[in-house]
């Protein structure tokens, strides 16, 4: 671990802490009724400015960025959602810190019974996932709307921070993370060297064509702040450029970070993979084609997930 992140995680151990504390001293309406005693504040989001308690103390996230950013701020939050029926919240934060989370629902499909239920004090998401909820959302507990997710989690973390009250722990930990980045530029000889590298990401996507993202992505976005090279071709605006299997040949890169979601087989991965134009590639041909963790480099949109990416890309871009 970098010494960037061994400085954060014991910053933000220490906030967890008392967090967690500060949740297990009451009752949903006795956390209320302090939250409401604490003061409101106005924050701007994608819906308009929205009161939010000083210090929510009873937080429900309803999309894996929440989730980063409440975690990585030390806010243990009592509801969210899951990607897919039965699947985890999380592989890769820290399991004593979402242990005693409740379910609410699916991304995109939030359970509102269960929300209110857990009576929050405060509801995360997106305009993205769940503008179609939001008058219900609302009526049970201030709602903070990001516009999206992914490209802009960044500005969607800063954003998080205000509604919980965490603007000061969020300037350490984006400082942080940039100190990481400019170790691991330096590590791989500097701007002008990364530049020459040129590093792809390949997703193969179960029921739908193989992607290669491009810069208005999470991964896309942390290339260009390592300064790494880019294929012309998903070195631009949007999200991927989709291939078929007869074309992932456009996917040639000097290094290849790839993810599968859903089954391999289905995903096409196992075919491609084993097949001759997969072969041909750059990265393949000089054992630079790294398989990764879907569920962190595609779910883990936030500072929390983007060190442990770094800390990936540290190993395999040297």
């Amino acid at each position: 671990m970098s010494p960037s992140l061994s400085r954060r995680a014991a910053a933000v151990g220490v906030v967890a802490v008392l967090a967690v504390t500060a949740t297990a001293c009451g009752s949903g309406k006795d956390d209320a009724k302090a939250s409401a005693e604490g003061g409101t504040h106005a924050v701007t989001t994608a819906m308009g400015k929205v009161n939010v308690p000083e210090k929510p103390k009873r937080v429900v996230v309803l999309d894996t960025d929440a989730l980063d950013s409440a975690i990585t701020l030390g806010v243990k939050p009592v509801g969210s959602v899951t990607a897919e029926a039965g699947a985890p919240m999380s592989t890769y934060l820290p399991k004593d810190q979402i242990k005693g989370i409740k379910e609410v629902g699916l991304i995109a499909e939030p359970n509102l019974e269960a929300i209110s239920g857990l009576k929050p004090d405060l509801i995360l998401s997106s305009k993205e996932r769940d503008e179609k909820s939001y008058k219900e959302l609302s009526k049970i507990a201030p709602t903070v709307f990001t516009e999206t997710t992914g490209p802009t989690w960044r500005e969607n973390f800063e954003l998080h921070a205000d509604a919980l009250g965490k603007k000061d722990e969020a300037k350490k930990v984006v400082a942080d993370y940039e100190s990481h980045v400019k170790e691991l530029t330096a590590a791989l000889g500097g701007a002008e060297k990364a530049k020459k590298t040129k590093v792809g990401f390949v997703r193969f996507v179960e029921g739908a064509d193989t992607r290669l993202y491009m810069n208005d992505t999470f991964v896309g976005s942390m290339l260009k702040d390592l300064k790494a090279g880019r294929p012309a071709n998903v070195d631009k605006t949007g999200f991927s450029l989709d291939v078929s299997p007869e074309r992932i040949d456009e996917g040639n890169s000097d290094v290849i970070f790839y993810s599968t979601y859903g089954d391999p087989k289905k995903a096409k991965e196992t075919s491609i993979t084993g097949g001759s134009l997969w072969k041909k590639l750059d990265a393949v041909k000089n054992d630079k084609a790294f398989k990764v963790d879907d569920n962190l480099w595609m779910l883990g949109i936030g500072y929390t997930g983007a060190d442990q990416i770094l800390d990936e890309m540290e190993k395999n871009l040297k």
